[in-house]
Protein backbone atom coordinates (compact mmCIF):
# COMPACT_ATOMS: atom_id res chain seq x y z
CA UNK A 1 0.00 0.00 0.00
CA UNK A 2 1.35 3.26 -1.44
CA UNK A 3 2.31 5.66 2.12
CA UNK A 4 -0.93 9.07 2.02
CA UNK A 5 -0.19 11.99 1.57
CA UNK A 6 -0.70 13.39 5.17
CA UNK A 7 0.65 10.30 6.54
CA UNK A 8 4.30 10.77 8.27
CA UNK A 9 7.23 9.59 6.16
CA UNK A 10 9.08 7.10 7.23
CA UNK A 11 12.47 7.43 8.26
CA UNK A 12 15.14 6.03 7.21
CA UNK A 13 19.12 5.90 6.65
CA UNK A 14 20.25 4.92 3.29
CA UNK A 15 24.35 5.70 1.68
CA UNK A 16 24.76 7.61 -1.19
CA UNK A 17 26.99 7.10 -4.32
CA UNK A 18 30.04 8.34 -2.31
CA UNK A 19 29.42 5.51 0.96
CA UNK A 20 28.15 9.21 3.07
CA UNK A 21 24.63 8.25 5.31
CA UNK A 22 21.51 10.18 4.64
CA UNK A 23 18.94 9.65 6.81
CA UNK A 24 15.67 11.33 5.81
CA UNK A 25 14.74 12.99 9.31
CA UNK A 26 17.96 14.79 9.41
CA UNK A 27 16.78 17.09 7.16
CA UNK A 28 13.45 18.67 9.00
CA UNK A 29 12.77 22.25 8.85
CA UNK A 30 13.03 22.04 4.55
CA UNK A 31 11.19 20.10 2.11
CA UNK A 32 12.81 16.34 0.74
CA UNK A 33 11.60 15.29 -2.66
CA UNK A 34 12.07 11.82 -2.66
CA UNK A 35 12.26 9.79 -6.28
CA UNK A 36 12.10 6.12 -6.27
CA UNK A 37 12.93 4.69 -9.58
CA UNK A 38 13.77 1.02 -10.46
CA UNK A 39 17.27 0.62 -11.79
CA UNK A 40 20.00 2.38 -12.56
CA UNK A 41 21.99 2.70 -16.23
CA UNK A 42 17.57 2.06 -17.54
CA UNK A 43 16.92 4.12 -19.82
CA UNK A 44 13.31 5.31 -18.58
CA UNK A 45 15.48 6.20 -15.57
CA UNK A 46 18.43 7.81 -17.06
CA UNK A 47 15.91 10.22 -18.68
CA UNK A 48 13.91 11.12 -15.40
CA UNK A 49 17.14 11.40 -13.73
CA UNK A 50 18.65 13.38 -16.57
CA UNK A 51 15.61 15.89 -16.02
CA UNK A 52 16.13 16.05 -12.44
CA UNK A 53 19.82 17.28 -13.23
CA UNK A 54 19.10 19.33 -15.85
CA UNK A 55 15.38 21.06 -15.72
CA UNK A 56 14.76 20.66 -11.79
CA UNK A 57 17.73 21.34 -9.80
CA UNK A 58 18.12 24.30 -11.21
CA UNK A 59 14.92 25.53 -10.47
CA UNK A 60 14.95 24.47 -7.00
CA UNK A 61 13.40 26.74 -3.90
CA UNK A 62 17.01 26.82 -1.38
CA UNK A 63 14.92 25.08 1.35
CA UNK A 64 14.62 21.74 -0.78
CA UNK A 65 16.38 18.65 -0.49
CA UNK A 66 16.30 15.85 -3.51
CA UNK A 67 17.27 12.85 -3.33
CA UNK A 68 17.04 9.78 -5.43
CA UNK A 69 16.26 6.13 -4.38
CA UNK A 70 16.91 2.43 -5.85
CA UNK A 71 17.61 -1.15 -5.29
CA UNK A 72 21.11 -0.42 -6.64
CA UNK A 73 24.36 -0.60 -4.74
CA UNK A 74 26.35 1.92 -3.65
CA UNK A 75 28.94 0.89 -6.47
CA UNK A 76 26.85 1.17 -9.14
CA UNK A 77 25.62 4.60 -8.47
CA UNK A 78 28.83 5.66 -8.30
CA UNK A 79 29.34 4.97 -11.78
CA UNK A 80 26.04 5.96 -12.81
CA UNK A 81 27.14 9.40 -11.38
CA UNK A 82 30.04 9.62 -12.49
CA UNK A 83 29.14 8.52 -16.29
CA UNK A 84 25.65 11.10 -16.02
CA UNK A 85 26.91 14.04 -13.49
CA UNK A 86 24.63 13.49 -10.80
CA UNK A 87 25.38 15.60 -8.15
CA UNK A 88 22.75 14.94 -5.94
CA UNK A 89 22.47 12.23 -3.79
CA UNK A 90 21.57 8.43 -5.21
CA UNK A 91 21.10 6.25 -2.19
CA UNK A 92 21.34 2.77 -2.03
CA UNK A 93 18.40 0.67 -0.69
CA UNK A 94 20.30 -2.29 -1.64
CA UNK A 95 20.38 -4.38 1.58
CA UNK A 96 18.31 -4.71 3.94
CA UNK A 97 16.61 -5.04 -0.04
CA UNK A 98 14.34 -2.53 -0.29
CA UNK A 99 13.42 -1.69 2.71
CA UNK A 100 13.31 2.13 2.31
CA UNK A 101 11.03 1.10 -0.77
CA UNK A 102 8.85 -1.06 1.04
CA UNK A 103 8.14 1.26 3.73
CA UNK A 104 6.56 4.14 1.26
CA UNK A 105 4.70 0.99 -0.87
CA UNK A 106 6.36 1.32 -3.61
CA UNK A 107 8.89 -1.99 -3.86
CA UNK A 108 7.72 -4.39 -6.61
CA UNK A 109 7.91 -7.37 -4.43
CA UNK A 110 7.86 -9.34 -7.85
CA UNK A 111 10.56 -8.08 -9.72
CA UNK A 112 12.73 -6.72 -6.41
CA UNK A 113 12.84 -2.66 -7.85
CA UNK A 114 11.24 -0.10 -6.54
CA UNK A 115 8.49 1.38 -8.70
CA UNK A 116 8.53 4.90 -9.82
CA UNK A 117 7.14 7.10 -6.78
CA UNK A 118 7.95 10.46 -5.85
CA UNK A 119 7.45 12.05 -2.39
CA UNK A 120 6.99 15.35 -0.98
CA UNK A 121 7.89 15.48 2.67
CA UNK A 122 7.63 18.88 4.42
CA UNK A 123 9.87 20.05 7.21
CA UNK A 124 7.86 18.21 9.67
CA UNK A 125 8.40 14.85 8.14
CA UNK A 126 5.09 14.46 6.33
CA UNK A 127 4.18 13.10 3.15
CA UNK A 128 2.22 16.38 1.48
CA UNK A 129 2.33 15.24 -1.97
CA UNK A 130 3.08 11.68 -4.04
CA UNK A 131 2.61 10.22 -7.79
CA UNK A 132 3.13 6.95 -8.59
CA UNK A 133 3.82 5.78 -12.05
CA UNK A 134 4.04 2.39 -13.67
CA UNK A 135 7.60 1.08 -14.27
CA UNK A 136 7.29 2.00 -17.61
CA UNK A 137 6.13 5.50 -17.47
CA UNK A 138 8.30 8.16 -17.05
CA UNK A 139 7.18 10.98 -14.38
CA UNK A 140 6.94 14.87 -15.15
CA UNK A 141 9.60 16.87 -13.12
CA UNK A 142 7.34 19.93 -13.57
CA UNK A 143 4.85 18.63 -11.98
CA UNK A 144 7.54 18.26 -8.86
CA UNK A 145 7.66 22.38 -9.45
CA UNK A 146 4.20 22.32 -9.26
CA UNK A 147 3.15 21.01 -6.51
CA UNK A 148 5.99 22.41 -4.99
CA UNK A 149 4.76 25.97 -5.63
CA UNK A 150 1.48 24.62 -3.76
CA UNK A 151 2.70 23.04 -0.54
CA UNK A 152 3.53 26.16 1.95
Amino acid sequence: MVIEVGARAPDFELRDQHGTPFRLSAHRGGRVVLIFYPLAFSGVCGGELDAVRDEFLPALPGDVTVATVSVDSIFAHRAWADRQGYDFPLLSDFWPHGQAARAYGVLDEENGVAGRGTFVVDGEGVVRWRVVNPVSKARDVAEYLRALAELP
